[in-house]
């Protein structure tokens, strides 16, 4: 490999490096805690996942979805959130009349109330904000584009870095020296396991770009589809004035018509849209397929509860399958906790990087 652009490669990977390590560490470290949580909000909030005691029917949704409305003041409601587990709650979202987006976690079989909270001060909530935005909205969605764009780069720089001149070299480069000096060891330790981890963080980063970047979305569609358009996932509702017809058990029919349209087990959502113009959209995930966020959709109108149009999973094009397997590869979640185990450690030897790059600068600053 010629030495003058090794050398270059070297300049950029330094500085570059330097210059994102902190948005690096930020976006590493809280990606590790999202791997898992679920797992840690349900052993911190287990109100919001657990029912005390598992009943023989459940209740109609509209109950208490009515009852919360009236009880804390929803004018908008926003998302119902119901599951196959039986012993698992049902989330209602909604915005109340301060214009606070709440959550709350609602007993399907006696309608109780077991737990609410601002969407805003939920921990994760802040967690994901920092992780995509660094909690400065648009302008912090693009810093950290920009960012994982850099890390990727300082990935593949990396490996051209870390590649031995000769193959005898092969295996000191594939060791940690532990009973070396601190500079050897941590400088082994950054080269090292950046080998090891190299290709699961490239995955991990360039399916990042997807919520950064439009144009990175719009290459996916290109790639599957042929076409840079991502297809609707809007309907238009067809009644504009609501007719204010008996809408006693209205919810809890769409759910009924969702599952007589879709038999397999799974979890569903009702998204409740906060204009005049689309309709509802009911979004079924399917339990029964061994890859995660496999789901069919069903959409209703907003006001009269017809069903407008079916979209299962086998008519999404290819690149809407390939998108929806985006977020189960970038979290690990795709194979179960074998990949998120994965992931969290990976996440957490990219958070290393930049301290670990600092000290090789630092040590080779105060040699020279």
């Amino acid at each position: 490999m010629n030495k003058t652009f090794k050398k270059n490669i070297g300049f950029l990977h330094l500085w570059l490096g330097l210059t994102s390590g902190l948005i690096v560490f930020i976006v590493a470290l809280t990606g590790s805690i999202l791997v898992f949580e679920e797992e840690i909000d349900a052993f911190i909030n287990p109100e919001f996942y657990k029912v005390s005691n598992i009943g023989t029917q459940k209740m109609p949704v509209d109950l208490y979805v009515n009852s919360i409305a009236k009880q804390y003041r929803i004018t908008e409601l926003d998302r119902i959130q119901t599951y196959q587990d039986p012993a698992r709650t049902v989330i209602i979202s909604g915005t109340d009349a301060d214009k606070k987006d709440q959550i709350f976690s609602v007993d399907p079989y006696t309608g109780k109330v077991l737990a609410t909270i601002p969407e805003k001060s939920r921990f994760f909530s802040v967690v994901l904000d920092l992780h995509r935005h660094l909690i400065l909205g648009e302008v912090g969605k693009f810093i950290t584009g920009c960012s994982c764009l850099i890390f990727v780069f300082m990935l593949l720089s990396g490996l051209i870095l870390w590649w031995p001149k000769k193959i005898k070299n092969l295996k000191q480069r594939l060791t940690i020296k532990w009973n070396a000096s601190f500079k050897r060891v941590n400088w082994d330790f950054h080269s090292n396991f950046g080998f090891y981890s190299f290709l699961f963080l490239l995955i991990i980063s360039l399916t990042g770009l997807t919520w950064s970047f439009k144009w990175f979305e719009s290459g996916i569609y290109l790639l599957a589809d042929g076409t840079a358009k991502k297809p609707s996932a809007k309907v238009e509702n067809p009644t504009k004035v609501d007719p204010k017809p008996d809408k006693t058990f209205f919810y809890q029919n769409i759910l009924s018509k969702t599952e007589n349209i879709y038999k397999y087990k799974g979890d569903t959502q009702i998204r409740i849209p906060s204009d005049t113009i689309n309709s509802i959209m009911v979004i079924k995930l399917n339990l029964e397929k061994s890859i995660p966020n496999i789901s069919s959709m069903a959409y209703f109108d907003k006001y009269t509860g017809k069903l407008l149009k079916i979209r299962p999973y086998e008519s999404f094009s290819n690149g809407d399958k390939v998108r929806r397997l985006i977020y189960p590869i970038h979290t690990g979640s795709i194979y179960g906790y074998p990949t998120k185990i994965l992931a969290f450690i990976v996440c957490l030897f990219a958070a290393t990087l930049p301290i670990t790059g600092l000290l090789i600068w630092l040590g080779r600053k105060k040699k020279k």
